[in-house]
């Protein structure tokens, strides 16, 4: 199977699908706030016309980026993907996630992390799995943290800011041999 091919993960909150232009007006509708932008390395959101450049940005990256779909409502409530994809090494990366403020603090994040780490592990065949965050978004630490992701350590001055400031970068994983443990608290945690 090639990792990139464009899938859907359905749970019980979400669906995630693959991102495509079509998607930009409910990003839009929900990623204009600038508290979501503001430990991101694409700066900050003002317009239909940012998220489209931004949409177009991501499409345009070896990634496979997924729009997030709150079930319940039917609203678009952010966007996520894998990244850094090395199917030779069994590895990739989980990032570029955000949320609308709506969504924030519910269990939109928790159930996106289950469903795309258990294809990562269950159908992809991944052994290891990472994260990686701003320094400074210790919400965003606490998040992954929770997830049952090991903290790995913080790489310097990793990446350059859109506003020019340096960002040193956490990284966490989760490896093949730990994934049973933890889908199963994240199951309880979503009453699956």
């Amino acid at each position: 199977m090639d990792w990139r091919t464009p899938v859907i993960l359905a749970g019980k909150f979400v669906r995630l699908e693959p991102m495509t232009e079509a998607h930009v007006s409910g990003l839009t509708a929900v990623g204009l706030d600038g508290s979501i932008w503001k430990h991101m390395l694409f700066g900050e959101m003002r317009s239909a016309d940012d998220m489209h450049r931004w949409v177009q940005g991501i499409l345009s990256q070896p990634d496979l980026p997924f729009v997030v779909i709150h079930l319940e409502s039917g609203r678009v409530a952010g966007a996520t993907r894998y990244l850094n994809i090395v199917p030779e090494h069994r590895g990739l990366e989980i990032g570029g996630t955000w949320y609308g403020v709506d969504f924030q603090r519910t269990a939109v994040n928790t159930e996106c992390k289950y469903l795309l780490a258990k294809h990562a592990f269950e159908t992809l065949g991944c052994i290891r799995v990472q994260f990686k965050t701003d320094l400074r978004n210790v919400r965003s630490q606490v998040a992954i943290e929770r997830l049952g992701a090991k903290r790995e350590g913080v790489l310097r001055n990793h990446m350059v800011m859109p506003d020019g400031t340096y960002r040193d970068s956490v990284f966490y994983s989760i490896l093949d041999i730990e994934w049973h443990g933890i889908k199963e608290r994240l199951e309880e945690k979503l009453s699956y």
